[in-house]
């Protein structure tokens, strides 16, 4: 799948970059966003190294590497930050990162941390270029202990990193849900396994849904729009997940009834 625009209006765009071919690199496929604002560009979860090459060339159909002001990881993993050592020799951006992962980056081979910034757990408001406003969002223990989401007030499009996230079969690939009955059997296991509590999942709809959403755009699989972005709200916040399914001898109970 090539980039695809998610939203666009003068001056201003939400797009999807790719979702990586199975086959790129090995592991999950992954989706890249860039927001751009009047000729400026964020880049959210670059991805990992097998993935930059074709990342970057699709980026370049918008902005150049100097017009890029930020880049933002939602979380720590490999399929998030293992290209960035490359991003960050053709970048001269600042990257944004939850304030408890910062120690974990070098391991990733990236020298000098002088250019990432922590992100409070509290979240912030960020302004990478003039006119240019996103809201960076705490996600705690979904999956990561420091999750961030990333709000675009333009578009109304949420990132939500992984969660949303679907494990899609390798022949099949599709944009966006507009069943989401039948798109539960590609996310249930993952939210269930990977997703920390009913209790996070719960102050986590109960904060994004004050704002007003358009999409969900995951780091895997489809993005939400219309009325599967309430749907899933609704099915993540009663979803027992986690620690939720966990027993007493500390076995994990994946068929336990949500």
């Amino acid at each position: 799948m090539r980039n695809v625009t998610l939203y666009e209006s003068p001056g201003h765009r939400f797009i999807l970059l790719n979702e990586s071919d199975a086959g790129e690199e090995e592991g999950v496929r992954s989706n890249q966003y860039l927001v751009a604002h009047d000729g400026q560009g964020v880049l959210l979860d670059p991805g990992g190294f097998g993935v930059m090459p074709r990342v970057l060339v699709e980026m370049l159909r918008y902005v150049q590497p100097e017009q890029v002001k930020a880049i933002i990881l939602s979380h720590q993993d490999p399929d998030i930050v293992g290209g960035l050592s490359t991003w960050l020799e053709m970048v001269e951006a600042p990257v944004y990162v939850s304030s408890i992962w910062l120690r974990f980056l070098p391991h990733y081979g990236i020298s000098g941390m002088h250019r990432f910034i922590g992100v409070p757990d509290e979240g912030l408001s960020l302004e990478p270029a003039p006119g240019f406003h996103l809201q960076l969002i705490p996600a705690h223990f979904l999956h990561s202990e420091g999750h961030i989401n990333v709000y675009d007030p333009v578009s109304k499009i949420l990132f939500t990193g992984d969660i949303g996230a679907a494990m899609l079969p390798d022949n099949q690939e599709f944009t966006y849900v507009d069943d989401f009955d039948s798109h539960i059997p590609y996310i249930e296991w993952f939210h269930r396994r990977y997703m920390g509590s009913n209790k996070a999942a719960q102050a986590w709809v109960n904060r994004v849904s004050k704002l007003d959403i358009r999409m969900l755009a995951p780091q895997h699989g489809p993005v939400y729009r219309g009325k599967t972005v309430q749907q899933f709200l609704d099915w993540f916040a009663r979803l027992q997940c986690g620690i939720d399914l966990m027993a007493a001898d500390g076995s994990f109970a994946m068929d336990a009834t949500p």
